[in-house]
């Protein structure tokens, strides 16, 4: 760390920036800053924080360097993976300089978690409780629900059965991934197999963990009623 002067991790409880926040605890211990953006607030939509990400969501990694160079990256996945190899002494993945099977499958893994997972659950989530009752589509959810019972879970399955984490015997940064999503599914009674509540057994005893999911309790999926975000709201 001694080329980076500070790290702030723009949050929001329980929502894909938990999963970076976990990545840092993992790594740089609690060196770093978090600022938390009230999502149902619109704070993300203002003038300040959009020049910043113009995405309008969390999260978002500053990482700012010795020499004043300032870096923001607003994808989770990237985040975590950049975090993971940056520290190798953390034994958190298979090494980053090594062409190997073990490799291949921990990077497929952590991206099929933020990538085809995250895209399921998201849609759920928006159509059951995000968007104006309008505009919510039946067909949507049962789509996205069949497709991740159907195709998903059992993919992930077939894998707690065979190793205690997701990616062999070992913790790695893909559990951060699929961990997160894994909990996220359990919000919307998926990954209901006893499989999946002795993963989140194992992987929420790491006391980074802990840290990172310590506000869960102050997330709510439902947006406020009448509020203005639902006019705001772009998916």
């Amino acid at each position: 760390m001694s080329r980076i002067s500070s790290i702030k991790l723009f949050h929001y409880p329980a929502t894909r920036s938990a999963r970076v926040r976990w990545a840092l605890h993992e790594t740089v211990g609690d060196d770093f800053e978090i600022e938390r953006v009230d999502l149902y607030q619109g704070v993300q939509y203002g003038d300040s924080y959009l020049a910043k990400n113009p995405n309008h969501n969390v999260p978002l990694l500053e990482l700012t360097w010795a020499d004043g160079r300032v870096f923001r990256m607003i994808e989770s996945a990237a985040m975590v993976e950049l975090l993971i190899d940056a520290f190798p002494e953390k034994r958190l993945s298979p090494p980053a300089h090594e062409f190997s099977p073990e490799r291949a499958d921990y990077l497929q893994m952590l991206h099929f978690g933020s990538t085809w997972i995250d895209m399921m659950l998201w849609q759920i989530r928006t159509h059951e409780h995000v968007l104006p009752a309008a505009e919510r589509d039946p067909r949507t959810i049962k789509r996205y629900r069949d497709k991740f019972a159907n195709e998903v879970e059992p993919q992930l399955k077939r894998r707690l059965e065979a190793t205690p984490f997701i990616c062999g015997e070992s913790f790695s940064g893909a559990d951060i991934i699929i961990g997160h999503d894994v909990t996220w599914a359990r919000g919307y009674q998926l990954c209901g197999d006893e499989v999946f509540r002795s993963y989140l057994s194992r992987i929420s005893k790491r006391p980074a963990f802990q840290k990172a999911f310590s506000d869960a309790r102050d997330f709510r999926p439902e947006l406020p009623e009448n509020s203005e975000l639902l006019s705001r709201f772009t998916g």
